[in-house]
């Protein structure tokens, strides 16, 4: 089956004769091993994107000297899908997805998607999965496209061929317990000038090594420090970070290029100032937060993320002391966003912003 996007694209539809849904405890997922039963693939050759497909999930074929392995040409991004109170499926804010997963492309000198392209097949893709949305309270399905540099060469030079690939996870809720993160200022995840402001792959490579470290400790995630200064909070492994001192819940700028714009916490700003929440875009320094907690007016701490949704803090860690925050129940905020988030995907709640697209 061929579904026409355009004249320059078409999209081969192969399906695959036997599925391993039945296979699936959908009530123990665990989060990013379980995939569905196809993928999406296409590839940029001689200056456009061809040989679009959705397939059968299967292993790709890369040759020893592919660029990407050898010099991280590479970015990606997450989504979701949800099953609402009529069970239909339906997508959380995809052109927000469509709009940062180019200018990831800009960045990384990797040829934009085409809209018409890249909506075609996510939307074709999820309407093959909706059976794997998971019907649950904290169910989901998980959505990765990605792109990375092809070329046959070793040699340091942006690709001239890429390959996009987009693949499914039923998953299950990100983090099961309140998350405990750590601030430590020896080693920088992002600086003015870099990639911190896009999903490109190194970024998180270059974090491998201190996540390795604090989990020897008992925590969760780094809470990353800025590189210039090494005093201003960034962003935590896995999500963007807010706090609330008083009753002013504030999370970082973006305007830096060193945080990623993320589409959970855009989504979050909007709603708690729809709500009437005070709400500050700025800088928090480690000595703030350490001061605020020690007068008792740290009341609030939780990451926003793709993955995540709204995930509480419940420690952060610095200098080898372990700073307990509030219990989560008494927590007004992240409470509330939470559940509205929820809510909204579920389509309890009214859209109000238009952010739930129809599959």
């Amino acid at each position: 089956m061929k579904v026409a996007v355009n004249p320059a694209y078409e999209i081969d539809i192969h399906l695959s004769p036997v599925s391993t849904i039945d296979s699936v405890d959908f009530e123990n997922l665990q989060f990013g091993k379980v995939f569905t039963d196809h993928m999406f693939e296409a590839d940029y050759l001689d200056g456009k994107w061809t040989n679009c497909a959705i397939k059968p999930l299967t292993k790709l074929q890369l040759h020893p000297a592919t660029s990407a392995l050898h010099y991280g040409q590479a970015i990606f991004e997450g989504m979701k899908a949800f099953k609402n109170q009529e069970g239909k499926a339906t997508l959380f804010r995809p052109d927000a997805n469509l709009s940062r997963l180019n200018e990831s492309c800009r960045r990384m000198a990797i040829p934009e998607v085409p809209e018409e392209l890249f909506m075609n097949a996510l939307f074709n893709l999820v309407r093959i999965e909706q059976d794997w949305i998971p019907n649950t309270d904290d169910g989901s399905m998980y959505i990765r496209p990605y792109i990375f540099a092809t070329d046959d060469f070793v040699g340091i030079k942006p690709s001239d061929t890429f390959k996009l690939v987009i693949f499914c996870c039923p998953v299950a809720r990100y983090y099961q317990k309140p998350v405990r993160v750590y601030m430590q200022e020896e080693y920088v995840r992002a600086f003015p000038g870099g990639t911190g402001a896009v999903k490109a792959a190194g970024n998180y490579a270059a974090t491998m090594m201190p996540l390795q470290q604090i989990r020897e400790k008992g925590y969760d995630q780094m809470l990353w420090i800025d590189g210039v200064t090494h005093n201003r909070l960034q962003e935590i492994g896995t999500m963007n970070v807010f706090v609330q001192i008083d009753d002013t819940i504030i999370t970082i700028p973006t305007d830096e290029g060193t945080i990623l714009k993320g589409i959970t916490r855009d989504s979050c700003i909007e709603l708690l100032k729809a709500e009437g929440f005070k709400v500050e875009i700025r800088d928090v320094t480690i000595q703030e937060l350490l001061d605020a907690h020690k007068t008792g007016r740290l009341h609030d701490a939780f990451g926003t993320g793709t993955a995540a949704t709204i995930a509480p803090i419940g420690v952060i860690g610095y200098k080898d002391i372990a700073y307990e925050l509030p219990p989560v129940e008494g927590r007004k905020a992240s409470n509330w966003l939470k559940q509205e988030m929820w809510s909204i995907r579920k389509g309890i709640s009214a859209d109000r912003f238009g952010w739930m697209w129809a599959v």
